[in-house]
């Protein structure tokens, strides 16, 4: 799929040479690029990004936008969904910033269902910050903070995003920019919030989880009972368990 030239900036990319938001980024641009292909207008998208690696794509992908808090991204968007109601909103937030500061925020919008595209850039770690842990860090990550190793176990948002009734929930594999920017697009296309957690590496802090591509396969699931049973097939820590990418519940299959 070509990119749409529209899309791209003039700004010096400052991303450490291989980061996976490289890849992220022309997922993104692709989804938007056929959508306007098939007659929605450049106009019509719009994007909030926190703070953290994630929130510099604010200066990569030219569509119009706020770049917002740690922890806010989405009240922002839904602020301006209820401002234009017709546009396209797209929040890029990482896993911190939305499972940590942000976590009431994202427990709400699936109740609150706006019209909201959510995009976690999970890396498993504060990257920006020096490699502290965050809420879906696996258990004896070594850090500045965590010198003995991290003690608590990792949230799992697939499984919090089923409990609040989500109607839209995906996972993908940075690395993989054909099948994200599939999915991405269904999510755009969702009616009602939509929210999708991608899988990536950080070249500098945790590695240690790095090497899991071999462990992830597709699905497309539309049953909430096979939903719950793909949501407790990996839980953050290991590095063994299989690793279900793709829609893992839609209420309808797009």
């Amino acid at each position: 799929m070509q990119i749409n030239p529209g899309l791209s900036t003039k700004n010096a990319n400052t991303w450490c040479p291989s980061c996976t938001n490289f890849s992220l980024l022309a997922s993104v641009k692709i989804a938007i690029s056929s959508l306007i292909k098939k007659g929605i207008k450049k106009k019509d998208f719009a994007m909030v990004t926190g703070i953290g690696c994630h929130g510099k794509i604010f200066d990569y992908l030219n569509i119009s936008g706020v770049y917002g808090l740690h922890g806010r991204t989405i009240p922002t968007a839904h602020g301006i969904t209820l401002g234009n109601p017709n546009l396209k909103v797209l929040v890029f937030a990482g896993d911190g910033d939305s499972y940590a500061e942000g976590m009431e925020h994202f427990i709400h919008a699936f109740r609150n269902n706006p019209n909201i595209t959510l995009i976690v850039h999970d890396n498993r770690d504060f990257s920006l910050t020096g490699g502290q842990p965050s809420p879906t860090t696996q258990k004896g990550y070594k850090s500045k903070v965590t010198p003995k190793g991290e003690e608590k176990i990792p949230f799992n948002p697939i499984k919090i995003a089923l409990a609040c009734g989500g109607g839209f929930i995906a996972r993908c594999n940075a690395k993989d920019i054909k099948h994200t920017a599939k999915i991405i697009e269904k999510a755009i296309n969702y009616n009602g919030f939509s929210f999708i957690e991608v899988i990536q590496n950080c070249q500098i802090f945790n590695t240690e989880l790095n090497d899991i591509d071999s462990k992830m396969y597709k699905v497309n699931n539309s049953n909430i009972k096979k939903a719950y049973s793909l949501a407790d097939e990996w839980d953050y820590n290991s590095k063994n368990k299989r690793i279900p990418i793709g829609i893992i519940y839609s209420k309808k299959i797009i």
